[in-house]
């Protein structure tokens, strides 16, 4: 930075919405980070892209969004449509930074936008998102960001590759298998017999690359296994298959780069009979209990797989380990997640307040991260 730039706010470009199924989820935390963060030392850029994969810069990419998925989810209907709108509503009144001038691109980053910005926060989830590609184009672009880089969000948006490396560090995991698309629809019988004889019931079917319960289902018995392979195989390729763990369900929240810290456990409880897409975000669903009910040597090892499982993959920033403890107290690692939800009453920022550190102090970390300032 020269001497005639000293003094002035860093240009933080929020990218927000995307071509996922987590569109809305997006939306929020975008307009959560905008209102909070410290307007002293940056500036906020809004950087939208639309359900098409089009990129939008200026005017105000993020109500423009909002409204558009919650007159989408208007007319989707479904069980997620409710969700889908309260969230887009909440962005849709947030108040905005002023912009840069208007672009717009459909074939990634608009032409001088890099030029323009000191560093970027990904707030996408899902595909496109939160897979190490869009990373890939900031790497190329060279603007540096906040979260994991290519192979860590790769790796952390994988759940099969996740589990993989999780097992190759001795991480201790739930048991799992992974069914090929193609595999399962030449084969259904076989498939399901391998299945039903390998991890059993009840078990969850999971598309392996998605995110917030999307694409998941809940398999009791085996004739609800075909049409849950269906609907993950709607999603991906691959498809993963693991055991029904009975027991608690407790997070931690990984914030550091080099020498990362761990939170605070926080346990989830929610009245539904498993962690839905209209569990994890409707209003009242979900209440999280910080610190979780845990002796302290559960705490101290679950904060500890928590700093294992984010070098494990090689993760940078910010992650949110997720674990279920089942009713003898063992430790299982369930996930990690390289761009948790971020709105202020989220569980990552509420981990780390609970921690000591406040949800701006918390973005200006992550912002300094990205810039090396901090490890």
């Amino acid at each position: 930075m020269g001497e005639g730039d000293r003094g002035r706010r860093l240009r933080v470009g929020i990218i927000f919405g995307g071509k996922s199924g987590e569109h809305e989820v997006s939306l929020a935390g975008a307009a959560s980070v905008m209102a909070a963060v410290d307007r002293s030392r940056f500036e906020p850029v809004p950087i939208g892209i639309t359900l098409e994969g089009r990129w939008l810069v200026g005017g105000d990419p993020l109500r423009a969004l909002s409204e558009e998925a919650a007159r989408q989810a208007l007319t989707a209907g479904g069980q997620e449509a409710g969700v889908k709108r309260a969230l887009a509503e909440r962005a849709t009144g947030a108040t905005q930074p002023r912009s840069l001038a208007r672009a717009e691109s459909s074939e990634g980053l608009p032409a001088g936008l890099a030029a323009q910005l000191d560093v970027v926060w990904i707030m996408l989830h899902g595909p496109r998102g939160e897979d190490g590609t869009i990373q890939g184009l900031l790497e190329l672009a060279g603007l540096p960001y906040v979260g994991a880089g290519v192979l860590a969000s790769a790796l952390g948006m994988d759940k099969a590759a996740m589990k993989d490396m999780f097992r190759a560090h001795g991480l201790p995991v739930v048991e799992y298998a992974v069914v090929r698309r193609h595999q399962w629809a030449s084969d259904p019988d076989g498939v399901e017999s391998a299945l039903a004889q390998q991890i059993g019931f009840p078990c969850f079917v999971k598309p392996a690359n998605l995110g917030s319960s999307v694409g998941i289902s809940k398999v009791k018995a085996p004739e609800a296994l075909p049409a849950a392979l269906a609907e993950a195989a709607r999603h991906d390729r691959r498809i993963l298959v693991e055991r029904a763990v009975s027991g608690r369900e407790v997070e931690v929240a990984v914030l550091g780069n080099d020498r990362p810290e761990a939170s605070l456990p926080g346990q989830v409880c929610y009245a539904g009979e498993w962690y839905d897409y209209e569990t994890k975000y409707g209003a009242g669903q979900t209440t999280f209990q910080i610190p979780a009910p845990l002796s302290a040597e559960t705490t101290a090892r679950v904060r500890d797989l928590a700093v294992r499982a984010f070098q494990a993959i090689d993760c940078a920033g910010m992650a949110r380990v997720d674990f279920f403890i089942e009713d003898d107290d063992r430790v299982l690692v369930n996930e990690i997640n390289t761009i948790p939800g971020f709105t202020a009453t989220s569980a990552y920022p509420r981990l780390w307040e609970a921690s000591g550190l406040s949800y701006p102090a918390l973005i200006s970390r992550l912002i300094d991260l990205a810039l090396g300032v901090r490890s």
